[in-house]
């Protein structure tokens, strides 16, 4: 309960501290966001817009009555010009949040799946020089940005090759076109995220391999592999969990980026959107709901820490 109470104040305070941020940040955007609102508006309807959007209050006020709005459900609409009904920001997010969350979903489940075996061969053959090639690999790897791969990736199998498509969303009721859509979105931060758990989860795997009981399993005649996947990877994968959950920014980053690149519609996207088209009250309510995703998965990774380690489960973490 009380780690329960602890989130749940960790999530106010992230959440006001992120969104007044960005209503700061907003506000220093140079240009006035009229004139990219409505940039054919007579002088009369740039003071009527002003006023609708509230432009001209402090940064303090405009952050109150967005506030007031936001925590009673209240996500607003996008501006869409004097008497007419934007679209609803709510609706925006129903659409995009769950394709971002999938996409996430789909780059922890294949960076795990490349991560976890070569991080337990690498600490198996540690010292020997195909850990130092993998090892190698890795760090190469972990230097390239998502940007960078997506775009190589869109030059060798989209317009080269035409193996696959470059951008565009498919829901996964075609599921052939819908992971044909998504490979190089999600290999694109995949690879430099397995990077980073294979050498984590193999530093802890050497280091666990030299425990007592490991030495014990192996004078009994217990086969290697037993003793790798079932005594010692348990252990060394607490801090390869920590890692995940405070990789979640990063995570959350790179898929913003990615949606960008690829079109895919969702939050990422959104707030490129916003921020293009100068959609504050959009802006804000997007940034908020990235916020809540944070903390609520960390939250998630606390839960799951506690599970794999029962000493934990009364004590105190972080």
């Amino acid at each position: 309960m009380e780690a329960i109470v602890r989130r749940l104040i960790q999530l106010v305070v992230v959440l006001v501290i992120v969104t007044f941020f960005t209503s700061i940040l907003s506000a220093l955007l140079p240009g006035d966001p009229v004139e990219t609102i409505a940039p054919f508006a007579t002088a009369q309807q740039r003071t009527e817009i002003r006023d609708q959007l509230g432009l001209d209050d402090n940064i303090v006020v405009r952050y109150g009555r967005w506030l007031g709005h936001f925590v009673t459900g209240d996500m607003g609409r996008e501006y869409a010009g004097a008497g007419i009904q934007g679209p609803s920001v709510y609706g925006i997010v129903k659409t995009s949040l769950p394709r971002s969350l999938l996409l996430m979903l789909y780059v922890q489940i294949l960076t795990l799946l490349i991560a976890v075996p070569l991080g337990v061969y690498t600490a198996y053959r540690a010292g020997t020089r195909i850990d130092g090639i993998a090892n190698g690999i890795a760090f190469a790897l972990f230097s390239v940005p998502a940007y960078v791969a997506a775009t190589l990736m869109i030059l060798f199998l989209a317009v080269q090759h035409r193996v696959l498509p470059s951008e565009g969303w498919v829901p996964l009721s075609d599921p052939v076109q819908h992971f044909k859509h998504l490979i190089m979105p999600v290999v694109a931060i995949t690879i430099g995220q397995f990077a980073i758990y294979a050498r984590l989860l193999r530093t802890d795997m050497v280091a666990t391999l030299q425990e007592d009981y490991i030495l014990m399993a192996k004078s009994k005649g217990i086969s290697d592999r037993r003793i790798l996947w079932r005594h010692a990877l348990r252990p060394s994968s607490l801090t390869l969990l920590t890692v995940a959950g405070l990789n979640v920014g990063s995570l959350i980053s790179g898929a913003l980026i990615i949606e960008v690149i690829f079109h895919l519609n969702g939050i990422g996207y959104q707030l490129e959107q916003a921020i293009a088209t100068r959609q504050y009250i959009a802006l804000q309510d997007f940034v908020a709901v990235v916020a809540i995703v944070y903390v609520l998965i960390n939250f998630a990774v606390d839960a799951l820490y506690r599970v794999l380690d029962p000493r934990i489960r009364g004590a105190r973490i972080g």
